[in-house]
């Protein structure tokens, strides 16, 4: 198990309160929420335990934080395909998962759970998985999160243009569930 950060990030902090960064930035300026600027910026540092403490006083529930659970959502028009990758991902204890098969369902979902992990199916019918992870790119909410793209059959170059295009990284086959973890860890940055 890794070791808890003592330091993070405003976006780390909106993912476990599950609010927007702005909101925490709010809590921050006026002095609800003790911690830090980096000289020279305007980025924000906030201690784990000062988020802990800060939690327990505005009865914000801090078993996310405790559990370290992390928050994914898959979307793929094959219901069959994404509960299959649902599954794969529920088997470890810290994974929440959702599913879309579309991207209406998709948006909701993401604004609600505000998910670490966005994983897509780019061969998936009616979704537009560059329209996706553009509109992820864009949104403050969202900001923090990761999009991985699920793509069979690509070659180095077209992998590396998908990154181009705001994917943080590809994944070729989601029934491989070491590549499919291996994936995800390669891309976010897990608080525990």
């Amino acid at each position: 198990m890794q070791k808890r950060k003592d330091v993070l990030t405003t976006g780390q902090v909106a993912q476990i309160c599950n609010v927007a960064p702005r909101t925490v930035t709010k809590w921050f300026d006026s002095g609800q929420l003790k911690g830090y600027r980096i000289p020279g910026s305007r980025d924000r540092r906030i201690p784990t335990s000062e988020l802990i403490r800060f939690m327990k006083a505005h009865d914000i529930p801090t078993d996310v934080l405790e559990e370290g659970k992390m928050r994914v959502l898959v979307i793929d028009s094959d219901w069959q395909n994404a509960e299959d990758l649902g599954k794969v991902l529920k088997s470890k204890r810290n994974y929440d998962v959702e599913t879309a098969q579309n991207s209406f369902d998709a948006g909701l979902i993401a604004h609600k759970m505000i998910p670490h992990i966005i994983i897509i199916n780019l061969m998936a019918r009616d979704i537009d998985a560059n329209q996706v992870c553009k509109y992820v790119r864009t949104s403050d909410d969202l900001s923090t999160t990761k999009v991985i793209a699920l793509a069979k059959n690509l070659n180095d170059s077209e992998a590396e243009a998908l990154q181009q295009k705001g994917f943080d990284t590809v994944i070729s086959d989601s029934s491989d569930s070491t590549a499919v973890f291996n994936a995800i860890n390669e891309v976010t940055a897990i608080i525990y």
